[in-house]
């Protein structure tokens, strides 16, 4: 069984920075590629940005030049920095892995950081 667990979020003022954590136990980190979503209140989860096995990087074009992911396979974690950051990016934030094993897909989820930035 694999566990994602976030941390990193909190209150922060616009325009100032937070960076979230996400550990990964079990051993299908390497194998994986991951990502990070949110979901605001009222609203759907949505992608923020994504980071390959291999380090290549996606992410939403709300969060492109303020939001860097980046993973370190040999501590099993992946980052998300959030710079700039608008109130519009509050939200529960939510670390993702997904990957196959044995030709079998597998999708796991964290259980959600919040972040709240007061404007």
């Amino acid at each position: 069984q694999v566990q994602l667990v976030e941390s990193g979020g909190g209150l922060v003022q616009a325009g100032g920075s937070l960076t979230l954590s996400c550990a990964a136990s079990g051993s299908i980190f390497s194998n994986s590629a991951m990502g990070w979503y949110r979901q605001a209140p009222g609203k759907q989860r949505e992608l923020v940005a994504t980071i390959s096995r291999r380090g290549t990087t996606t992410y939403a074009d709300s969060v492109k030049g303020r939001f860097t992911i980046s993973r370190d396979n040999a501590k099993i974690t992946v980052y998300l920095q959030m710079n700039s950051l608008k109130p519009e990016d509050t939200a529960v934030y939510y670390c993702n892995a997904v990957g196959a094993v044995a030709d079998i897909p597998y999708n796991y989820w964290g259980q959600g950081t919040q972040v709240t930035v007061s404007s």
